[in-house]
């Protein structure tokens, strides 16, 4: 996949259309976008907008991921777009996402099969509400298939925080690993450093609506402690009686209510 840094410039806004500009450094396009009705015209025909019309879905996405509140004039974004990107396999929760950031370079991509022989963490989180406590657990699988338990307490009250907590830690513990496969129910964790850590560098770590993003200390961190590594993703559903995924699960409610 090769990646395309483009910027979406707000113009005005007509009836509740809005005329937007996507700029990049080989020229620029105009479309109008109704948010409400969620209407997309390429009103210029160029190779801009041959682009965008290639990669509709990505573009679609950003337009939609933006609240109503946060179409104005004069709103600008900066936005990638992959060409090469299979959208499906991204969206496919049984496919392994790969980030892989050895030798200066980033690849990004969906797969089929996990790679074989490399270090496996298994991560959850748990907050109970009627304790107001939280803890996760980190389990770590070796090549030769040992297990390594470690327990940690936390001052987190959201879930998805505690996830990426577990998952910042595990990586720590395994500082030393080039290949890493992560193995979690979180699709925070999952999707935060293959999709949306990307457009939130681009914009100085603001959000699609223009908003600080959340946890932004912790996320600077994940992504510190991906460089020179690669990192495989992998989706475990939550309470499918997988076998390292209950187990971490269970200590981290045990560390939580301790």
């Amino acid at each position: 996949m090769k990646m395309h840094l483009l910027q979406m410039s707000i113009l005005n806004e007509t009836h509740g259309k809005f005329m937007i500009e996507i700029s990049r450094s080989a020229g620029s396009t105009i479309i109008s976008f109704d948010y409400q009705k969620k209407e997309l015209i390429f009103t210029e025909d160029n190779s801009l907008s041959d682009f965008l019309k290639k990669h509709e879905y990505q573009f679609r996405k950003l337009l939609h991921v933006k609240r109503p509140e946060t179409y104005f004039k004069g709103f600008k974004l900066n936005f990638s777009i992959w060409d090469g990107k299979d959208v499906a396999a991204f969206n496919d929760l049984s496919k392994i996402l790969v980030l892989d950031n050895r030798d200066g370079k980033k690849t990004i991509l969906a797969k089929e099969n996990e790679k074989a022989g490399i270090v496996e963490l298994y991560i959850d989180g748990s907050y109970l509400q009627k304790q107001q406590a939280g803890g996760f657990a980190v389990i770590i699988k070796s090549r030769k298939g040992d297990y390594e338990l470690k327990t940690f307490k936390t001052t987190q009250t959201s879930s998805s925080l505690i996830e990426l907590e577990a998952a910042i830690k595990g990586l720590e513990l395994l500082y030393g690993e080039t290949e890493v496969r992560i193995c979690t129910d979180s699709q925070y964790v999952r999707k935060g450093l293959t999709e949306w850590i990307i457009n939130w560098k681009l914009n100085d770590w603001h959000t699609a609506n223009g908003e600080k993003v959340k946890n932004i200390n912790h996320w600077k961190k994940f992504d510190k402690l991906s460089q020179n590594k690669y990192l495989e993703f992998k989706y475990i559903k939550a309470h499918s009686q997988h076998f390292e995924n209950t187990m971490a699960d269970l200590y981290a409610r045990d560390e939580a209510g301790k």
